[in-house]
């Protein structure tokens, strides 16, 4: 019994330590010289660059950095070696609301390190760059009356697994612009009942699988993130990585339906 209770124990204490976010010796801490990262168009920007090992800056390491507008290409790349591992950049200034980014990359013991900074010009005052086509509100209003006419059909599945006594998760799904295919989202809620405020992530680029944000349900949130695809994002992770490996599932993937239920790669689930 004593044994096992030892045993147990440290089986316990080494999946604490594991579970515990690893911490990156090495730091490269980029800050512009306004605490609120905010300038006005004309106004100088200063970045302050440090290179740290264990919170201490480290001499004479090599690093490069390159300054740019709005993330385009660089306007000044310089490689330099920092004696007391700090340095200050001058970055110029824009004369019209933007950001300006400082990027720096840092060579250590064989090892490539990055930090950024991005300093922002009244990003509050940015207009769009493109003007709207002539007969766009046409073309969106005719496609809201077209899908209109769709049915949402929605659903709700519960995913107990995922779920905690705070907070319930959902696979929830709804009727796709064609007819037998579905869009799909991951809706995390607090079991208490109430009124909160709502959180929407929507997706970036790529298909991956979905596991919603729990501990903002947890936190008094409702959170909701949504995928674009017409792929449900519960799979099995394989599903994913065979899906980006082979391209495009427009071109290169062997799709097809049989009834009620939709085939991927050998994968098979209900629509």
């Amino acid at each position: 019994m004593k044994r096992s209770l030892i045993l147990w124990s440290g089986l316990l204490a080494c999946l604490v330590l594991f579970a515990q976010p690893g911490e990156r010796m090495v730091k490269v801490i980029v800050a512009p010289d306004h605490t609120d990262w905010n300038y006005h168009p004309g106004e100088p920007v200063k970045f302050e660059v440090t290179v740290t090992k264990n919170s201490i800056s480290i001499e004479n390491v090599e690093i490069e950095y390159e300054l740019s507008y709005d993330m385009m290409d660089p306007y000044r790349q310089k490689r330099i070696i920092l004696k007391n591992g700090k340095l200050s950049i001058s970055g110029g200034t824009m004369q019209t609301a933007g950001f300006l980014r400082c990027r720096v990359f840092a060579m250590y013991e064989g090892n490539r390190y990055e930090g950024k900074a991005t300093a922002a010009f009244e990003p509050e005052t940015i207009v769009p760059t493109t003007l709207l086509p002539e007969d766009f509100n046409e073309f969106w209003e005719k496609a809201k009356a077209e899908n209109s006419r769709i049915p949402l059909s929605p659903r709700l599945r519960h995913l107990p697994e995922r779920s905690s006594d705070k907070a319930d998760v959902y696979e929830v799904s709804i009727q796709h612009y064609q007819h037998g295919g579905r869009i799909y989202r991951i809706l995390c809620v607090p079991t208490t009942p109430g009124k909160y405020p709502a959180i929407l992530r929507v997706p970036g680029a790529g298909i991956r699988p979905y596991n919603g944000n729990r501990a903002d349900a947890e936190n008094g949130f409702i959170s909701l993130e949504i995928e674009i695809h017409g792929i449900p994002v519960t799979l099995d992770p394989q599903f994913y990585a065979e899906l980006n490996g082979a391209g495009s599932p427009a071109t290169s993937i062997l799709t097809g339906t049989t009834g009620r239920k939709s085939i991927i790669n050998g994968f098979t689930w209900d629509v």
